[in-house]
């Protein structure tokens, strides 16, 4: 951390605690920090084109120790994020420790953000014909990567190679 500081030319009385960081979850209701995230992402120039993607953050190398005093006996999160495909901004996160679907808490994402978006490329575990229509209804280019080697797989993974996005 303090090869950060020095790069960044921090001083060490400049920063919060760790804890009050920690803290400050807690007692912020999530649309604060929704909030705090969507001004951060407007700093940033915006081209209506997003990644849909999800992953999973481990966090069982917390000592246990701290899991116990904090509370916590979730180990795995599961982190769904919407990015800017040119900015690499991210717009949007949704974290869940019942790791819900893709096809659930994409259009979620996606929903809450439509009015700023164009395109939403996203990996196959999006696609659903649920999530496809409910997409298409917000009337954004819903460029899903389809599974398998049928005829429509093959045919809308070509279209999507020719509109130059690949997920």
């Amino acid at each position: 951390m303090a090869e950060l500081r020095d790069i960044l030319d921090l001083d060490r009385d400049d920063l919060p605690d760790h804890t009050t960081i920690y803290k400050s979850f807690d007692r912020l209701k999530m649309w604060v920090w929704r909030a705090l995230l969507r001004v951060s992402a407007q700093q940033h120039p915006q081209s209506g084109h997003v990644a849909l993607d999800s992953t999973f953050f481990d966090r069982r190398s917390a000592s246990s120790y701290y899991r116990q005093r904090s509370g916590s006996t979730v180990q795995t999160l599961k982190v769904t994020t919407l990015t800017d495909i040119e900015s690499l901004a991210v717009l949007d996160v949704h974290i869940s420790a019942r790791w819900q679907h893709d096809t659930k808490t994409g259009p979620q994402v996606v929903r809450r953000n439509a009015d700023d978006l164009l395109s939403v490329p996203a990996d196959s575990g999006f696609q659903d014909w649920h999530t496809e229509y409910e997409i298409a209804a917000l009337d954004l280019d819903y460029l899903v990567h389809y599974r398998g080697s049928s005829l429509n797989a093959t045919a809308n993974n070509a279209l999507i190679r020719s509109r130059s996005c690949s997920s």
